[in-house]
């Protein structure tokens, strides 16, 4: 069982060598991560530049991009052969709902998919890492379900979200679908040092819809999140409606 770690974070961040212990217990594993954080940077790749990845004492790879940079090198250049997995995080803070949008972990478990392997995005909803650390048996567990299940389904990645709570305490596994939530006072106009205006994007209050199926409510509740994600975003029920459109040149 070959397997590549990744994530956004960073390849100096807690949480990918959590991960890549836990998967260690499954298979042979090769870490490649960006040489620095890339939190938010989506599905992005860096196309006005070369890359440079280079390997460090513990013998992984550090990348000078995107975290979709790094599964695109591993498979396509660094790796000896096609993993059979690619597993991302464990991210320091939660994906759940539209964060999938923005969230670099969940597009390195994206591009392995359009590459043709499984991806699965691992996210821990605090900061802490010895509470992350505390889910090394539990992750080792369900690794290597995940690694046994045959015919794992084409153009799905799962989304992995684990409570900000000792593992000893989690309550158990939900299959769940993703929320939605909203910002308030993401946005802070400032002045530079210069007295030019800059602003900065993040923080603020978030508002989740409540809904008890969804992502939030399960980890909410001390429960592991699994969110099965589809690449294909195509709204397949409107399709009938917007060709009533008639749209034409």
């Amino acid at each position: 069982m070959n397997i590549l770690v990744s994530n956004d974070d960073g390849i100096l961040a807690p949480g990918i060598g959590i991960l890549a212990a836990a998967c260690r217990a499954v298979g042979q594993v090769t870490v490649v991560a960006p040489d620095r954080e890339q939190s938010g940077t989506s599905h992005s790749l860096t196309l006005h530049r070369p890359l440079r990845p280079a390997r460090t004492h513990a013998g992984a790879f550090q990348v000078d991009g995107t975290p979709t940079d790094c599964v695109l090198l591993a498979i396509g250049a660094l790796l000896p052969e096609r993993p059979d997995f690619v597993f991302a995080g464990i991210n320091h803070g939660p994906n759940m709902g539209e964060d999938v949008l923005y969230s670099g972990t969940v597009s390195v478990a994206m591009e392995a998919v359009t590459l043709g392997v499984p991806g699965i995005a691992f996210s821990f909803a605090g900061r802490d890492p010895e509470l992350m650390a505390s889910y090394h048996p539990l992750l080792v567990r369900l690794i290597r379900q995940i690694t046994e299940i045959k015919d794992f389904p084409a153009e799905t990645l799962l989304n992995i979200n684990l409570p900000k709570i000792h593992a000893s305490e989690v309550k158990g596994v939900r299959v769940t679908k993703l929320g939605s939530r909203f910002f308030s006072g993401s946005l802070t106009r400032m002045k530079d040092p210069w007295g030019r205006e800059v602003f900065w994007i993040g923080g603020g209050d978030v508002t989740w819809t409540v809904d008890p199926d969804s992502d939030q409510a399960a980890v909410k509740d001390g429960y592991i999140s699994v969110t099965p994600l589809h690449m294909d975003l195509t709204n397949y029920r409107l399709m009938e409606a917007v060709g009533s459109w008639a749209l034409a040149l």
